[in-house]
């Protein structure tokens, strides 16, 4: 059986990993990616997506769909000190001259839902905009929706782009409260990301010496990544939350603890802007339908991570 997939993106380097596991997965029918404004200015996103899709030889049969360029309030501030200006790292630019498909991301997400009812699952490793949008127009989107998963929050940690949270829900914490309101989601946060979905210096040696395509690109995207945990710990490191994000999705198994908790984010500007309420002793009153991932089987992440970058087979250990 393959699962049905529509990946909403903001494609910078980490979320590269998450197209290729989602093109080169023969369990997965990647129906589409759909782009919203996040990591690195807009057009690299799309022209990054595009460029991933060529490296898995995807790029003939997974269109590409443009969507929002602004979140729905706020201004958009991207992360380029972390990406890059172009978001693969630094050096790469991807200039693919492949066409987006006619039609807008949320267009597509909507249509696709109503027309295949329970059958197409969507993962969301960027800000909310386009799923928000999509709900805006189509308030039923959670029932059509096989799974909704969700990259982001900062779960009982310090996010990632402030010390409250992390950067999907700060982009856009109006898209983020709309959709936790109004779907069904399962949660991977940046703490669990942190923990188990990070190569150390040994796991990226090993990828470094693999000698594959994928290989020497995720050396590639993640090479600022490296020197920037580098600065701060003394070891180069790569957390992977979009990668991690989509293997659970794929594999199940991954999977070792989850609760259906109430999970709110902070919309308003301010310190706390993003931020995410995770009620995990249940005192207040809102209704426990988030299911927020809790803990993962981190060798089993590695595993499939590796079978991929140097295999090109996501699912070739399982």
């Amino acid at each position: 059986m393959t699962r049905r997939v529509l990946l909403d993106t903001d494609t910078a380097g980490d979320d590269t990993q998450a197209v290729l596991l989602a093109a080169l997965a023969d369990s997965i029918d990647l129906e589409a990616l759909t782009i919203v404004a996040g990591n690195v200015p807009f057009e690299h996103e799309v022209e990054n997506a595009k460029h991933t899709l060529e490296l898995a030889d995807a790029a003939g049969d997974v269109p590409v769909y443009e969507g929002a360029r602004t979140p729905l309030v706020k201004g958009i501030e991207h992360a380029t000190h972390v990406h890059g200006e172009a978001g693969l790292g630094g050096d790469l630019v991807a200039d693919t001259e492949i066409p987006s498909a006619d039609g807008h991301a949320v267009d597509t997400i909507v249509e696709t839902l109503r027309e295949s009812p329970g059958e197409v699952t969507l993962v969301c490793i960027g800000p909310l905009t386009n799923v928000a949008l999509a709900l805006q127009r189509e308030p039923d989107l959670d029932e059509l929706a096989d799974e909704v998963w969700v990259m982001g929050g900062a779960v009982g940690t310090f996010g990632n782009d402030t010390p409250a949270a992390e950067f999907n829900f700060w982009v856009d914490p109006d898209a983020a409260k709309v959709v936790l309101r109004e779907c069904d989601v399962t949660l991977v946060d940046w703490g669990l990301c942190v923990r188990d979905g990070t190569f150390d210096a040994d796991t990226l040696a090993r990828l470094d010496d693999g000698g594959t395509p994928y290989a020497d690109f995720f050396a590639e995207i993640s090479k600022r990544a490296r020197e920037m945990n580098r600065e701060r710990t003394g070891e180069p490191s790569a957390t992977q939350p979009d990668l991690l994000t989509a293997a659970c999705m794929l594999h199940p198994e991954l999977v070792t603890d989850a609760e259906k908790l109430y999970v709110d984010v902070d919309e308003r500007e301010g310190m706390t802007r993003g931020y995410s309420l995770v009620d995990v002793n249940g005192i207040t009153d809102g209704e426990p339908r988030t299911r927020v991932v809790r803990e993962i089987d981190a060798d089993l992440f590695e595993r499939i991570a590796s079978d991929m970058l140097l295999h090109g087979d996501p699912e070739r250990s399982l």
